[in-house]
């Protein structure tokens, strides 16, 4: 297996790629590159393909920093936060489809439980996993109407134990975080059964329906996950 990894700090990038060659890659190869920046995305995928030669998975899951609390109203991180999580995701995906498609290969995006239900102190954050939502599903139709086999697998994530996340809600979300190794498995199976949508840790698919079912219920009992006294 050849991998080719993207991260806005080239130590982190480097990291990973330690990694990739523990768990068995033949070959690994990385890059610094700033998602905030619109030129950035294709330039990534053309030195992936000179490279490597060609692409059989594109995996997007990368994220712009913000904070956990109430919408303070700066309408430009929210702006900002959208290339990074949201618009950098479709210029990758555009500039390396054409290559999926020779390859029939698959598009595995990273979301969240955010993405299906929106939550407190993630206002901005949840408007661009919801805009993931609607982007890959629609692409889904589309390439299977064009009989291009590429598949687009969505993965909505629970609370993941990563540092930052554990830092962010230390004190304000009564919640139990799941292992970051575990999430990166599902992931990696969904994409290689070319899943339509998988969730981490399991219930996620339930509440996400019992939200569709029970919303005002739900959403006091999401409030009430929350130490706020206002």
């Amino acid at each position: 297996m050849h991998v080719w990894v993207s991260h806005l700090f080239p130590f982190i990038s480097g990291k990973v790629a330690d990694k990739c060659l523990e768990l068995g890659a033949k070959n690994v190869r990385s890059i610094a590159a700033d998602m905030a920046d619109p030129r950035n995305p294709k330039r990534v995928v053309q030195f992936a393909l000179e490279k490597l030669g060609g692409l059989d998975y594109l995996v997007l899951n990368h994220i712009g920093a913000t904070p956990f609390q109430m919408w303070d109203r700066d309408s430009e991180h929210t702006r900002w936060l959208m290339q990074v999580n949201f618009l950098s995701f479709v210029e990758l995906a555009g500039a390396a489809l054409p290559f999926l498609t020779k390859s029939n290969g698959s598009i595995v995006v990273v979301s969240s439980l955010c993405g299906k239900i929106a939550t407190p102190f993630t206002a901005s954050y949840s408007a661009t996993k919801f805009a993931l939502g609607g982007f890959f599903t629609s692409l889904r139709h589309e390439l299977a109407m064009q009989r291009k086999h590429v598949s687009v697998t969505l993965c909505f994530l629970g609370l993941i134990d990563t540092q930052s996340t554990l830092e962010k809600i230390q004190g304000i979300l009564s919640m139990q975080p799941y292992p970051a190794s575990d999430s990166a498995l599902a992931i990696i199976k969904g994409g290689m059964t070319r899943a339509r949508e998988i969730y981490f840790p399991w219930w996620v698919d339930l509440v996400s329906k019992l939200h569709d079912w029970f919303p005002e219920a739900s959403d006091q009992m999401i409030r009430n996950a929350y130490n706020y006294s206002g």
